[in-house]
């Protein structure tokens, strides 16, 4: 049986008219949908040169370069993020629709960050820093999933209140 969502059942919108009139027209919101695939196209080049490392032992110097180079986008999308949560919302992080998934941002920065900490003081084994790496893109992961289902909560909640009396079924 199909399930029917109402304006009720997706609860509050993302935006409020002001907000998303802000977010279509600022250069940030058209940076952030180039650099986010750009993002994930360096994440599984890296995964699949990770796991090369593990399973062959050769290639540790391109797995490793290839996470020094997630980490720089990484950084570049979280600062183009902020000010277009700046420009959107009105403050730099944690504005209120995106909490959450800032929070969980700080994290993967966290991560990733120790990741280039110790591969530049070689404090850990070649193995513990790639285990790390993969520690970090897990919580990419969930955190890319966490604005996945915010993006498409928002297209829902935007199509209901385009239009009043219609019943989604999915």
């Amino acid at each position: 049986m199909p399930s029917i969502l109402s304006r009720e059942s997706i609860g509050k919108p993302l935006y409020t008219l002001e907000q998303r009139e802000r977010r279509d027209s600022t250069i940030w919101t058209i940076v952030q949908g180039v650099l986010a695939p750009i993002q994930f196209l360096v994440f599984l080049i890296s995964l699949a040169l990770i796991g090369n490392y593990f399973i062959t032992g050769d290639g540790y110097a391109l797995a490793a370069g290839s996470v020094i180079l997630k980490t720089f986008v990484l950084c570049i999308i979280m600062v183009t993020g902020a000010i277009w949560e700046k420009e959107v919302f009105g403050q730099y992080l944690l504005a209120p629709a995106f909490f959450w998934e800032d929070v969980v941002s700080f994290f993967v920065i966290a991560l990733h960050l120790t990741y280039v900490i110790v591969f530049a003081t070689d404090l850990i084994s070649d193995d513990a820093k790639m285990w790390l790496a993969l520690c970090a893109y897990i919580l990419y992961l969930i955190n890319a999933l966490q604005f996945l289902l915010k993006l498409r909560a928002a297209r829902l909640s935007s199509s209901l209140n385009t239009k009043p009396q219609q019943e989604i079924v999915i």
